[in-house]
């Protein structure tokens, strides 16, 4: 089954989240080979694909897991979550229907 994982990113969560991109990228990109992976991106903190010192105020993930628990697990190891990019991760079943 799908899951969203929905992230919030903690304040000036900038530098920690540049600091650990490579190690959450890797985890990404495993599920994606595993073609388990349907999109993941960050939320821009402001109206612009490049938002500079801005930041980022969150992700989102949707994935394919076996359960519930199996994506709340794989969430709670993300690198962002050991850097403190993340102030809360809210993880949910996902039903796709377009496209």
């Amino acid at each position: 089954m799908l899951y969203a994982i929905i992230a919030t990113d903690t304040a000036a969560s900038l530098e920690r989240r540049q600091s650990a991109r490579p190690a959450h990228l890797a985890r990404l990109e495993t599920l994606k080979n595993q073609g388990r992976l349907v999109l993941a991106g960050p939320h821009p903190a402001i109206d612009s694909l490049d938002p500079g010192e801005a930041g980022f105020s969150g992700s989102l993930i949707v994935a394919e897991f076996t359960s519930l628990q199996e994506a709340q697990t794989w969430a709670n190891a993300d690198p962002y979550q050991a850097a403190g990019v993340y102030s809360q991760v809210l993880v949910k079943p996902f039903k796709k229907v377009l496209p």
